[in-house]
């Protein structure tokens, strides 16, 4: 809860990157969970063939991207919650998914809200709907104020070295799946792979 809002209204691109090494936070009933970001993937909304809001597509779903920087953007893809942040100006859909965090703190919260599959530390935040069953992140966050309780983005660690390359899981988005548009915190071992 220590970023500006000019945070937010860096280009889609460099917000991606600028993430890297935040510390996400998630206060439930259960306790308080929290990670570094160590992988996020930008998606830039109607020229982004990859996007939810690619031509300007404007749903129930999307409705939170035409809308302020800074704010939730969760969907359900494989019965699984995803977070993102919303990026761009009012009126131009653009997010950054949250791929994978290292955790923090709540890690014994986070191994039982993951459950018995879970047996290496590593494998608990490795990917984006790990990470939300991990912290707590539900559909329920919509729309929610990201410098705000009880979903909140602090600062953490510089990352030493970034990577990037292309985003995961999009094949059939043509030309799109080829962008280098994930980027990672290069040998943190709570990259999704």
């Amino acid at each position: 809860m220590d970023f500006q809002p000019e945070f937010f209204k860096q280009p889609t691109l460099e917000l991606a990157q600028s993430l890297l090494g935040c510390l996400l936070v998630k206060e439930t009933e259960d306790g308080v969970a929290s990670g570094y970001i160590v992988e996020t993937e930008a998606y830039k909304g109607p020229e982004d063939r990859a996007a939810h809001s690619y031509n300007n597509r404007r749903t129930k779903r999307t409705e939170v991207m035409f809308g302020k920087q800074g704010y939730v953007y969760t969907y359900t893809m494989h019965r699984h919650c995803l977070v993102n942040i919303v990026s761009a100006e009012e009126g131009k859909p653009e997010a950054v998914l949250i791929r994978a965090v290292e955790p923090t703190s709540g890690i014994p919260l986070m191994y039982e809200r993951r459950g018995q599959a879970v047996k290496k530390e590593v494998q608990l935040t490795n990917g984006p709907g790990k990470l939300t069953k991990a912290l707590g992140i539900t559909m329920n966050d919509y729309g929610h104020d990201i410098r705000k309780s009880p979903l909140y983005i602090k600062k953490g660690i510089l990352p030493k070295q970034i990577s990037s390359g292309p985003r995961i899981g999009i094949e059939n988005s043509g030309e799109a799946r080829d962008y280098p548009w994930r980027f990672w915190m290069e040998g943190n071992p709570f990259v999704s792979r």
